[in-house]
């Protein structure tokens, strides 16, 4: 696939949702020539490699797909409420026959480096293929959640049975009937990975590091009128999901927590808990921007934690949450609190007894030995920063990305970095990314970059790059948005980079919501990129009161 062109209009990095649509967009649309180089052996981005038991979207269905065309949408059929890894990649082969994408993908190569070359306006490829390729614009669509984190753990090597990790899972699957199975971590991917993992193994032991709060998704299958009311209201959806904070088909509720009396504010929470899935964050308007109100929902879930989960230590463990509800990412689940209860399921607490070493049989803690037939680890991601670091892009005068983002990552509107022409990145640092029900926002970056390029070319434009000083006023705009919430907050937090040893601590996405951010680019847009050098003309660069208030979206 691909055919033996080294040299195109566009390369594209990645082959899930993003790649995708924009190689649809640059050769359909604008007629270019594009390649897309996938790692992985078949297309799907993260649902590529996140094949571990239980792996479940968080986003409804019929929200997590694409809007831009209409025929597409009411063409597929969704079976349940939340779709599982295998449907997500069923319909990402669907999307890719219906728009002949397979022809221009290279699946299994993985690109070595890219580097600007100043005096040719080209970007040059290296692949683990021997293959250099040059194009003119280079489009990373390598994913936010894509460069697994496997925590340095003394005696891993020593261990005599098998580990994986969920980012990592094999293809053909893990056979964990009959074994002694360790889990570390209870994220959302280990409180989707506990239920599935101890309805198969002889046991399971889990190693918390950090309690988390979560809510039951209530997934269930789609019945026929459910199914019909989606194809029927496909515009009213997609006006939703492009407006609303999080990308997601539900309005923030406008009340505030104290707005109501306590008998309404418990009867509120009930029937959210009760509805279940990312909508219990909705019930409230204030819930990310105060600590008073914020405390009413963190104590309505430890509760229910404590009613749900029959052993006390247990049930205290699992309650014993330290930051704010939905300052980290809020999971829902399918049954989590439930597994403990389990006579084949245990607990241990980290922070009371944490890890010494991986044995060969197993994991010592400074209290206990566990023996163990298989380990895996649920410990996230470098997310956000990780997976363009690994691509090995080097900019203009030979600087490399990690020596510029040494001290954080710096974007202009988490589309393209200072110092790399014609380099765009797709939900990168700096833009709503993980905040957001991801092809949302996805589609909204594609469409800016082709429309960008389709600006160039009409105009005349051979190279874009932000100025530094339109991205560091876009970092001071991200940060004053984050701090109108309770997000950077939580110390331990991916979203500062907190799980990776020695990660700059920057909070990374925006918290401004979907529609504000969409109505910022549209807006830079149309005045003719302002921040941004065209060739070698600089546009005003704007200051942060540009980008103006408010800032802060509810519900994040």
């Amino acid at each position: 696939m691909g055919g033996h062109n080294t040299d195109f209009d566009a390369l594209i990095i990645g082959a899930g949702f993003a790649g995708l649509y924009q190689l649809h967009l640059l050769r359909d649309r604008l007629g270019l020539s594009v390649r897309v180089i996938e790692a992985q052996d078949g297309i799907g981005g993260t649902w590529q490699a996140n094949r571990y038991p239980g792996a479940r979207c968080d986003s409804e269905s019929h929200s997590y797909c694409y809007f831009f065309c209409e025929e597409i949408y009411r063409a597929w059929e969704w079976s349940e409420r939340y779709p599982g890894q295998e449907e997500i990649l069923r319909y990402l082969d669907f999307v890719a026959e219906k728009l002949d994408l397979a022809r221009d993908i290279s699946l299994g190569v993985k690109v070595t480096g890219a580097r600007y070359d100043e005096s040719g306006n080209r970007w040059i490829v290296e692949t683990d293929r021997g293959e250099t390729l040059s194009c003119t614009w280079l489009i990373t669509a390598v994913g936010c959640l894509s460069s697994a984190n496997i925590p340095d753990i003394p005696g891993l090597s020593d261990f005599a049975g098998d580990w994986y990790h969920t980012g990592q899972w094999p293809r053909e699957g893990v056979d964990l009937s009959g074994k002694r199975v360790g889990q570390i971590g209870t994220g959302s991917t280990g409180i989707q990975a506990a239920p599935a993992i101890a309805g198969e193994a002889a046991h399971l032991t889990v190693f918390q590091r950090t309690a988390n709060y979560s809510v039951p998704a209530r997934n269930a299958p789609l019945d026929e009128t459910r199914k019909r009311y989606f194809k029927d209201h496909f515009e009213e959806i997609r006006a939703i999901v492009r407006r609303t904070p999080n990308g997601h088909p539900f309005e923030i509720a406008q009340r505030k927590v104290f707005d109501v009396d306590d008998d309404e504010r418990r009867r509120l929470y009930e029937q959210a808990w009760e509805t279940g899935g990312l909508r219990f964050r909705a019930v409230f308007q204030d819930l990310l921007a105060s600590e008073e109100s914020n405390a009413t929902a963190a104590a309505f879930i430890k509760e229910k934690i404590r009613d749900i989960v029959r052993d006390p230590r247990k049930a205290r463990i699992l309650s014993d949450i330290d930051h704010p509800y939905a300052a980290k990412r809020p999971p829902i689940d399918t049954e989590y609190f439930e597994t403990f209860n389990r006579d084949n399921v245990d607990l241990v607490d980290l922070r009371e007894e944490p890890i010494i070493r991986i044995t060969e049989g197993g994991i010592l803690t400074a209290k206990a030995e566990y023996p163990l037939d298989v380990i895996v680890f649920a410990t996230g991601f470098d997310a956000m920063t990780g997976p363009l670091l690994r691509l090995g892009l080097t900019g203009r005068d030979g600087v490399r990305l990690d020596e510029t983002w040494a001290a954080g990552p710096v974007t202009y509107l988490g589309l393209q970095i200072p110092g790399f022409p014609n380099l765009f990145t797709v939900t990168g640092p700096g833009s709503p990314s993980v905040l957001v029900n991801l092809p949302i926002g996805i589609e909204q970056h594609v469409e800016w970059i082709a429309d960008c390029i389709a600006f160039m070319r009409e105009h005349g434009v051979t190279r874009i790059e932000p100025r530094m000083e339109a991205a560091l006023a876009w970092g001071a705009h991200v940060e004053e948005a984050a701090g109108r919430t309770l997000l950077p907050q939580v110390p331990h937090s991916w979203y500062l980079g907190a799980n990776i040893p020695g990660k700059p601590r920057v909070f990374m996405p925006y918290t401004g919501g979907m529609g504000r951010y969409r109505a910022i680019c549209d807006d830079i847009a149309e005045r003719g990129y302002p921040g941004f050098n065209l060739d070698d003309t600089p546009q005003p660069a704007p200051e942060a009161r540009d980008f103006d208030a408010p800032v802060y979206a509810p519900g994040v």
